[in-house]
């Protein structure tokens, strides 16, 4: 077994943002990986009207999937449950889903298809650039309130991500014919908890944990777990 974990929206580098998880795994025996996503300017080509979309990164978590014939879990965390709909639809070697706090999607629906009528106070649209952002003074209070002495390595990996992204819909939905486990995170301040659990209504399984939008960083213990009782 492998987990691969694909990260939200308007970050880089998911490795670290999976790191304290992955570090349990692997003293398990598990070994895990994060695939970069085009559209968060991640592969050398900037975000931004015309540049990089969900089609990319659909293709560099697909590929990622595709790379070993190893039974996998694939965590989709946030924006990551897009991409995930369609990027593990139809692979033999995906044997389970976990979403935390993340989108289940028909398909045609697109992130837009989960939000209200304007954008969230915590985000920074520029419709001029074709890119959106996570407000670097929302982070700590609205992300990050069990794990303060990450911010600072976090806020540095914050990303513009090309806003097509929102509008974009899927082609595929995963969830539909693999086992789905949703993780509702009861803390989180960017998603929250009720709204969560209208997105799980869809799953087959649903856990709940006292954390915040990112407890694969504050509880990394209690996540890997959860996985581990996947296999």
């Amino acid at each position: 077994m492998r987990v691969v974990f694909v990260h939200g929206a308007c970050v880089q580098d998911g490795p670290w943002w999976w790191h304290r998880a992955a570090a349990v795994l692997a003293s398990r025996g598990v070994s895990s990986a994060a695939p970069a996503l085009p559209s968060c300017g991640e592969t050398g080509v900037a975000a931004g009207t015309g540049g990089p979309g969900l089609d990319d990164d659909v293709a560099a978590v697909r590929g990622e999937l595709q790379r070993a014939d190893e039974a996998t879990v694939v965590v989709a965390h946030s924006y990551g449950g897009i991409v995930v709909a369609e990027a593990a639809a139809g692979l033999g070697t995906v044997r389970d889903l976990l979403l935390i706090s993340s989108y289940l999607p028909e398909v045609g629906e697109s992130l837009s298809s989960f939000s209200g009528p304007g954008p969230a106070p915590f985000l920074d649209v520029d419709a001029d650039a074709g890119t959106i952002g996570v407000r670097p003074e929302t982070l700590a209070e609205t992300f990050m309130q069990d794990c303060p002495e990450l911010v600072d390595d976090a806020t540095r990996r914050l990303a513009r991500q090309s806003l097509s992204i929102t509008q974009q819909p899927v082609r595929a939905s995963a969830w539909q014919h693999v086992p789905t486990t949703y993780l509702v995170c009861g803390e989180d301040r960017g998603t929250p908890a009720e709204r969560q659990r209208e997105f799980a209504a869809r799953a087959q399984t649903v856990v709940e944990l006292d954390a915040g939008h990112h407890p694969f960083l504050a509880l990394p213990q209690p996540v890997a777990d959860l996985l581990l009782g996947l296999s």
